[in-house]
């Protein structure tokens, strides 16, 4: 990996730990990732982290039918579930493919340099 490569990825992946919506394995992955930088293992880990990633990040269509949800009603409350299921949308229209949480827009930034980390 190319020196500016990792730099990107480190700060991408830094952002994705400090993120209030990065859930925790995603969180561990990361970590992992961080420990494993600059050593033998470093290929493995980025391995694990990038399928990690792949599934957590949440597709466009899924935070849809979250935010919708009597359970984002109940851990948001109505009206953040009613903004945030608005807010999905208007992204949708606009050609979002992901959420944009700080979590997987961290995680897409990262996912997007996937061919270079391999």
């Amino acid at each position: 990996m190319t020196k500016e490569l990792m730099n990107f990825v480190t700060e991408k992946t830094n952002d994705l730990i400090a993120a209030p919506s990065c859930c925790p394995e995603a969180k561990a992955a990361a970590q992992a990732w961080l420990a494993a930088a600059g050593t033998a293992e470093e290929a493995e880990e980025t391995k694990k982290y990038l399928a990690e990633l792949e599934e957590d990040i949440t597709p466009i269509d899924g935070l849809i039918a979250f935010a919708s949800s009597e359970g984002a009603k109940a851990e948001f409350g109505e009206e953040a579930a009613n903004g945030l299921l608005a807010h999905a949308k208007e992204i949708r229209a606009k050609g979002a493919r992901y959420c944009d949480c700080p979590a997987c827009t961290a995680a897409l930034a990262i996912l997007d340099k996937k061919e270079e980390m391999l």
